[in-house]
């Protein structure tokens, strides 16, 4: 019998097909369901894959009519000056952080510019290196200037375009390694500040710098070697701090939750299904009761170790972030090839940002494969990380994570002058300015001229008579 429903409007409406559509069977019911409304979602999925490529060919354009610019800098050898001047360099660069309308976005491609931090070393000598887009050229010279008076900018060659790019390769051989953090963004490592100590009575400080450990490895390789660093950045919003808050939250609250495996989500979601129909069907009050009673938590409560992480997260939200990416790169030709020389104590100098209970730098991809194929693969993931190093690609292999100002300056910052290493690249003259005693004119384009008073008449001069007498 077709069930039909009066309503107040004068018209009525006939339920009969719903009737019979919740009378089938669970299973049938579900593909009825599908066939109704499943294109729709099947069209929301196509869509939304389609405008992904679209922007995706946009930026692509957009990019390719950038012009990149390599600056090496060099800073005199005596120059002191710890990694908190580097920490205002990328404060000041963070200003390139710009952001694309709707229009911007999809037709034109607008996307945000990035940066690359570079230390690499040529058959052992080191250069510290900045490549940047060329709109954004004066604003990492006027950076490193703010901070670093004296300091060398030149523009150079891109040193990678004499490795080739394919692989395997006849002559080179490649080892690349991409580190990434080993807990979420929100927990620092170990910055240049935790290396600071106190060493009599005076409480004298002294800094050690954990660069000398970093630059000692890329002192190691010699001819036909190349060992290449590099940090990716890309200036980004605080939406990223947000994560951190909720962390802090989950800490204080005792529900952290750390990286959780897929098996134990899945064992988990019968019990997750069971409470979401429980909760439908009958409203479970005993638990609202007991969420009331629950008691207010404080930091105070927590131990001292889970106290120190709070602080920590705390620190590294406070100030500016940027999405990054590392790569480190070993390249050398065939008969010199021994990555060994210097990739493994590279790892280790990154182990000294390790905090416990915190975070750290970890290998999270190389250029090594195994099982079927292998010498095929291998290739092919040479050839990859060769072209995303080149390119200073941050969205090829893991997705970039945040490293705030602090953590940036402590990776990659000018050494002390007392880091005793001979083959890095310093500024060899000294720009001199002029004595202070030395006298200059200087003009007020703002002070009014002086009005002088008019000039007298000239005499007035009676002329010569026509003849004059003789004696």
């Amino acid at each position: 019998m077709p069930l039909v429903v009066e309503t107040p409007f004068g018209f009525s409406l006939d339920m009969s097909f719903w009737q019979s559509l919740l009378a089938l069977p669970p299973n049938e019911l579900i593909l009825a369901l599908f066939a109704i409304v499943g294109w729709a979602v099947l069209w929301l999925i196509f869509f939304y894959m389609a405008s992904k490529l679209w922007v995706e060919y946009r930026q692509k354009k957009y990019i390719a009519k950038w012009k990149w610019v390599v600056l090496a800098v060099d800073i005199p050898a005596q120059f002191v000056q710890t990694p908190k001047a580097v920490e205002q360099i990328f404060a000041h660069i963070s200003g390139a952080l710009g952001s694309a309308n709707i229009g911007q976005k999809y037709w034109l491609g607008k996307k945000q510019k990035w940066f690359s931090f570079e230390i690499v070393s040529l058959e052992g000598y080191i250069q510290f290196l900045i490549r940047t887009e060329a709109e954004y050229r004066d604003l990492v010279e006027a950076s490193i200037y703010a901070q670093y008076a004296n300091a060398e900018i030149t523009e150079v060659e891109d040193y990678v375009r004499a490795i080739p790019s394919l692989y395997p390769n006849e002559e080179y051989d490649m080892h690349g390694v991409e580190f990434a953090l080993a807990e979420a963004d929100a927990y620092p490592i170990r910055t240049y500040t935790d290396f600071e100590q106190t060493v009599n009575i005076n409480k004298e400080v002294v800094f050690s710098d954990p660069m000398a450990a970093v630059l000692e490895n890329l002192t190691r390789i010699g001819h036909g070697e190349n060992f290449w660093f590099q940090i990716i950045i890309e200036p980004t919003s605080n939406h990223w701090k947000e994560k951190g808050i909720e962390l802090v939250k989950k800490i204080v609250v005792g529900k952290e939750e750390r990286h959780d495996s897929v098996f134990s989500k899945l064992g988990g979601l019968p019990q997750i299904l069971m409470k979401a129909l429980f909760e439908i069907w009958a409203w479970n009050f005993e638990e609202e009761e007991e969420k009331e009673k629950e008691k207010v938590a404080k930091v105070s409560d927590l131990t001292p170790g889970m106290r120190g992480v709070v602080e920590n997260v705390e620190a590294k939200i406070s100030k500016l972030g940027f999405k990054s990416k590392i790569r480190a790169l070993y390249t050398a030709r065939r008969e010199k090839f021994l990555p060994s020389r210097c990739m493994e104590g590279f790892a280790g100098a990154l182990n000294q940002f390790h905090i416990v209970n915190s975070n750290a730098l970890v290998p999270h991809s190389s250029t090594k494969t195994f099982y079927a194929f292998k010498d095929y693969r291998l290739g092919l993931k040479k050839t990859k990380f060769m072209a995303a190093y080149k390119k200073r690609k941050a969205k090829t292999g893991a997705n970039p994570y945040i490293l705030n100002i602090e953590e940036l300056a402590t990776l990659w910052h000018f050494p002390m002058p007392f880091v005793k290493t001979p083959l890095v690249q310093k500024a060899s003259i000294k720009r001199g300015e002029p004595p202070v005693d030395l006298p200059m004119e200087i003009q007020n384009p703002f002070k009014k001229k002086e009005v002088l008073p008019p000039a007298p008449p000239a005499p007035v001069v009676p002329p010569p008579p026509e003849e004059l007498p003789y004696a």
